[in-house]
């Protein structure tokens, strides 16, 4: 590793140790990242060259479309269950319209970030409404979560839907110190699948990949059915689940 490289990973890494669980023998959340825009403003090897500093057999949990309430509470239920955290890219409208269930994804420790207004193709729109995309739904998730229809976001964390970017719109992302997420690994749950299915496409791509970002959908009934099988997966093949939050949530948490 280069001294630069060694650099940006110190500066990711927190260092701080995740909650304990009050229940022994859960999965549970090995320990946190901060994430720094400035030293790594894009990741996730499935879109761009680098992605979060993990070690082998550590995974990032992370869930989009939501919050939607019949599947997004039965996913809240299974992470609750075994203690894990998770980053939600939650579309504005469904924010907007589930506001309860945004700030109880919020108590329950997980991470927020953001995935547009309505899930319109970045690149299929007319480049002037990608901005007024963008800020509604990032103003409309800050307004479910603390009352204030602002477009700078409490957690710099964005996703595209269907990682369909365009350089601007990621050079305005950048200039606005947001991390831009893909993924490393995914669970094509977009397909329809039955959970056994999904649960074993996705331990075989973990297992080839060995670590990395790893994208689900909360809004989907067969995810949120698999999941518990998962989770008892990663506990029984030694993998270890990382909680990111964004360096700027901390800072504002430092005395």
């Amino acid at each position: 590793m280069t001294s630069a490289s060694v650099l940006i990973a110190i500066a990711w890494i927190a260092g701080a140790q995740a909650a304990e669980c009050p229940r022994p023998g859960t999965l549970g959340t090995s320990r946190v990242l901060s994430v720094d825009a400035a030293s790594t403003p894009r990741v996730g090897l499935k879109s761009f060259p680098q992605t979060l500093p993990l070690a082998e057999h550590e995974v990032v949990l992370t869930f989009d479309d939501g919050p939607w309430p019949a599947t997004t509470s039965r996913v809240l239920a299974t992470l609750a269950q075994e203690c894990v955290r998770a980053t939600f890219f939650m579309i504005g409208k469904n924010a907007a319209e589930h506001p309860n269930l945004v700030r109880r994804i919020a108590d329950e420790g997980h991470t927020i970030g953001h995935h547009t207004w309505s899930h319109r193709s970045q690149m299929r729109i007319k480049p002037g409404e990608t901005t007024a995309e963008i800020d509604r739904g990032i103003s409309a998730v800050e307004m479910a979560l603390h009352g204030n229809a602002t477009t700078t976001p409490t957690t710099p964390f964005f996703r595209f839907p269907g990682f369909e970017s365009t350089p601007a719109t990621l050079a305005l992302l950048q200039s606005r110190g947001i991390v831009v997420f893909g993924a490393d690994l995914w669970a094509s749950d977009w397909n329809p699948m039955a959970p056994k299915q999904e649960l074993t496409l996705i331990a075989a791509r973990l297992k080839a990949a060995g670590k990395g970002i790893i994208l689900f959908h909360d809004t989907k009934a067969q995810t949120a059915a698999m999941l518990a099988a998962f989770l008892r997966y990663l506990k029984d093949n030694g993998y270890h689940v990382v909680h990111v939050t964004g360096a700027s949530l901390d800072s504002a948490k430092a005395p």
